[in-house]
């Protein structure tokens, strides 16, 4: 038998305990940082306990855990789009009632209501979020991701575009150990799933979007199996060079040696009047497009009933809510719109979407939420499903008051124009000719983040009912403030 090029050690993965989540939660929205994520249920109280559930293909990254090849799937590191568990017992979850809904989140007030009504002071990781809003050094000391500094093994980082719990992670990761990756140990695939969909099912679908093929399929036959033969058996070749990355829109796997790709141009997608985004800067003269919003009336993050995130009685919309169609929030008075003129050709991006906003609040703190959502023609004859179809490819929530650093909040100036930058992640994406790019942007995305009081409070843990209030907010577009979404452009022929 041929000798292994690394020794098999199996890599246990870490409890979701509140040990496990005060290393690996602080990072969990990098964007938000410690806005809570309440899920689809208040506190994300589920019927089972989630203390005993392990994170599923999870690797704790460690010295120790450094004698072979690791799959590290997206629970890898402190991550996006992953809830913020309370390890309660079973018998705890009936008090929010077991219909999960927009109704039932609000009727739990604000969140200093949680340990009053419901925990009682008894979840130690609930206490760490109340006792240390903002990222310092409390959670700095235990964010997991500053261990990672440099692979010592081979590492194939897996993450699904649409992963509804965790997609942060795993590109964190490989970000992180790319910079001193001397050895090429470190490897990149994501592909159109949701959390873990590589690991089952075809994958040639999710929600109602196609993908043309068995993604599923082809990862655990065309590059797992390989990868671990490789490694472990010194058999056949690599499955990729660097990133293999599946290219959503055009619906064809992409592989780089480099990600995000070293050809991808950066170009800023420009609010305009009347709705219009364009690639062409704004002009001379103060322009703005203005909401107000209401912490009372939050935007739903996917469709209602918003029920609970793991039901036993039916799937659920928790696993798909990522590529649902966004037309149920058009029309809402608190929520923007620009998009495209119809494309009259194909445009590709692949890397790092980011939003450069110039906004202000007639509050002292506010979130915004950025989404960038490929509009589908009015007709589509080979899918009459998709007819007009609005689907999130990037999206994002930054919690202002964090504008000028993660570790500390400071208040807004009321009325005051200021800078929001911050990244609504990587993507590989094609918007075909037909088709328009749309741009959103509001200020609740709720029961997925708890609501912005909109008054600045020292910690939002702490805020009383008074203290939500409702604002106005201006998003600027003129020459001076130009408003955008920044998109990395690639050839059409890129990665082929």
């Amino acid at each position: 038998m041929n000798e292994m090029r690394y020794p098999l050690e199996v890599v246990p993965s870490p409890r979701a305990d509140t040990a496990w989540a005060a290393a690996s939660l602080p990072r969990l929205n990098n964007q938000v940082a410690r806005s809570v994520r309440l899920g689809s249920s208040a506190l994300v109280i589920e019927q089972e306990a989630r203390s005993d559930r392990s994170p599923s293909g999870s690797f704790h990254p460690s010295p120790e855990f450094s004698s072979g090849p690791t799959i590290a799937s997206s629970t890898q590191v402190a991550c996006r789009r992953s809830r913020w568990s309370c390890p309660l017992k079973a018998a705890h979850a009936g008090s929010f009632g077991a219909a999960s809904s927009i109704s039932n989140r609000t009727n739990l007030g604000v969140l200093s209501n949680a340990n009053a009504r419901y925990l009682h002071e008894k979840i130690p990781t609930w206490n760490n979020f109340v006792q240390h809003p903002a990222y310092d050094s409390f959670w700095q000391k235990h964010a997991v991701e500053y261990s990672l500094k440099q692979a010592t093994v081979p590492n194939l980082n897996v993450a699904g575009w649409w992963d509804q719990e965790d997609f942060y992670g795993p590109t964190r990761t490989y970000e992180n150990l790319e910079k001193n990756d001397a050895k090429h140990m470190n490897y990149l695939i994501v592909g159109p799933w949701n959390h873990g969909g590589w690991t089952h099912g075809p994958g040639d679908t999710l929600g109602q979007i196609p993908f043309d093929s068995n993604t599923g399929e082809y990862f655990r036959n065309r590059v797992e199996a390989p990868w671990f033969a490789y490694w472990l058996h010194d058999k056949g070749s690599l499955p990729l060079k660097e990133a293999l990355v599946f290219q959503t829109g055009s619906n064809v796997w992409t592989s780089f040696d480099a990600w995000p790709p070293r050809e991808a141009q950066a170009k800023q997608l420009y609010f305009g009047a009347n709705g219009k985004l364009s690639f062409d800067a704004p002009g001379d003269g103060e322009a703005f497009d203005m909401y107000v919003s209401d912490p009372a009336h939050p935007v739903p993050y996917r469709h209602r009933p918003v029920d609970m995130t793991y039901p036993n009685d039916h799937p659920g919309s928790w696993y798909t809510w990522l590529v649902q169609d966004q037309r149920f929030v058009d029309n809402r008075p608190d929520v923007l719109t620009w998009q495209t003129d119809e494309l009259q050709g194909d445009v590709a991006i692949a890397g790092q979407v980011n939003a450069r906003l110039f906004v202000s609040t007639t509050g002292t703190d506010s979130d915004w939420v950025v989404k960038l959502i490929d509009v589908y023609p009015q007709k589509v004859e080979s899918n009459w499903k998709l007819s007009g179809y609005e689907l999130m490819v990037a999206d994002e929530i930054f919690r202002g008051r964090y504008w000028k650093g993660y570790d500390k909040a400071e208040p807004l100036v009321a009325n005051q124009v200021t800078p929001m930058n911050f990244s609504l992640h990587t993507t590989d994406h094609v918007f075909k000719k037909g088709h328009r790019i749309m741009v959103q942007v509001q200020s609740t995305w709720f029961p997925l983040y708890d609501r912005n009081p909109q008054k600045f409070v020292p910690n939002i843990f702490d805020a009383k009912e008074a203290d939500y209030q409702k604002a106005t907010q201006r998003v600027y577009r003129s020459r001076e403030y130009p408003s955008g979404v920044e998109i990395p452009v690639v050839p059409l022929d890129a990665g082929r």
